[in-house]
């Protein structure tokens, strides 16, 4: 059974940083393709950043430059380290595993990340 669990989030003031983490349990972490999304209040969900399985990686416009994404296939953990975090990033934020077309997606449970102006 594939599961998610994320843990990091929490409050900072504006310029600091977190970093997140999503520990997939299950046989599928090196194959799939994973990313983070965040929903802040009354907005849908949006995509912050991608990783495929290969360690490509896709950011949004709006954190370019500021967040990072990776992964350890070896601990089956990806990561999304925040930098210069500014109020507007405030959300809960989630991973998301992608093993492929013929599975369907696997979501966390979301860490609320909170930054003070």
């Amino acid at each position: 059974q594939v599961q998610l669990v994320e843990s990091g989030g929490g409050l900072v003031q504006a310029g600091g940083s977190l970093r997140l983490s999503c520990v997939v349990s299950g046989n599928i972490f090196s194959s799939s393709s994973m990313g983070w999304y965040r929903q802040a209040p009354g907005k849908q969900r949006e995509l912050v950043a991608a990783i495929t399985w290969r360690g490509s990686t896709n950011y949004a416009d709006f954190v370019k430059g500021r967040f990072t994404i990776s992964k350890d296939n070896a601990k089956n953990t990806m990561y999304l380290q925040m930098n210069s975090l500014k109020p507007e990033d405030t959300a809960v934020y989630y991973c998301n595993v992608d093993p492929g077309p013929m599975s369907a997606d696997y979501w966390g449970q979301g860490t609320q990340v909170t930054v003070s102006s």
